[in-house]
């Protein structure tokens, strides 16, 4: 998905092992003459990516061909690398093989409720444009994201047919909404936002279920995109997902890594 990181990255290299056997993408930005190595917004998870299971010193490998003029090196893996590391994050994935009946069992009692009192509200999910969200998000959260970024990358997966923005509404009130893209087997819950209303109607879980539901009982998996903050990773784990856990690097220098190894 090389068309992803044109977007979401500054710029970025690859490193590539024989014949696009496995490959490294290295997202970078430059402050004055200096490059460094961080992850992008909208881009949870990168690392070595391979046609065949490496092993871990195949993947150390390309770490240590880092290219030795980036100064710093602040990447998270996938969660299908091996690379040791002291810092490991969170995410949560449901599987939505089984049918919704049995998927619903196993969400908490705490979820069932708040679904349920969406349902008793009357509330409606519908297509919506990403400047809907991005506008809510700005007026009821405190955080920074590159909003232009955001709707660069919605209008690609537009045309792409692989995405999409899901608003939840009480009548004609929107309440906040999601923005979910298709990658192989994977639905991925990229960017939300709810305001004060939507949260005490429960739009999040009544969107999510309605999700859930839709997509049940086909060879797909629901991709939260988080769960690393506590609140947000109990959650999703009401909703029955599992955690799913990749590696992070944060080094100066290869040698620092290493000695740790």
């Amino acid at each position: 998905m090389s068309w992803y990181l044109d977007i979401v990255a500054e710029n970025w290299d690859v490193l590539v092992l024989n014949d696009y056997e496995a490959v490294m993408p290295l997202p970078w930005k430059k402050k004055y003459t200096i490059k460094y190595i961080t992850q992008p917004y909208f881009c949870q998870q990168l690392g070595v990516f391979s046609q065949k299971k490496l092993s871990k010193c195949e993947e150390i490998d390309f770490v240590k061909k880092i290219p030795f003029y980036f100064f710093k090196t602040t990447l998270s893996f996938n969660a299908g690398n091996c690379i040791l590391s002291n810092s490991v994050k969170l995410n949560y994935i449901l599987d939505l093989s089984m049918d919704y009946t049995t998927l619903k069992k196993n969400f908490s009692k705490g979820r069932k409720h708040a679904i349920q009192k969406g349902a008793q509200n009357n509330l409606e999910i519908k297509t919506i444009e990403i400047n809907e969200i991005i506008k809510l998000q700005k007026s009821n959260y405190l955080y920074f994201f590159p909003e232009s970024k955001l709707e660069k990358l919605f209008e690609c997966v537009r045309k792409k047919n692989i995405g999409e923005v899901l608003g939840v509404f009480k009548g004609n009130t929107f309440l906040g909404g999601g923005f979910f893209i298709r990658y192989k087997n994977r639905i991925i819950y990229l960017f939300s936002a709810f305001d004060d209303l939507g949260r005490k109607l429960q739009a999040s879980s009544f969107l999510l279920s309605k999700i859930i539901e839709k997509e049940s009982g086909q060879n797909l998996i629901l991709d939260f995109e988080g769960g690393n903050m506590t609140n947000i990773g109990k959650f999703y784990r009401s909703f029955g997902a599992k955690v799913e856990k990749y590696p992070t690097i944060n080094i100066y220098s290869i040698g620092l890594l290493f000695n740790k190894l």
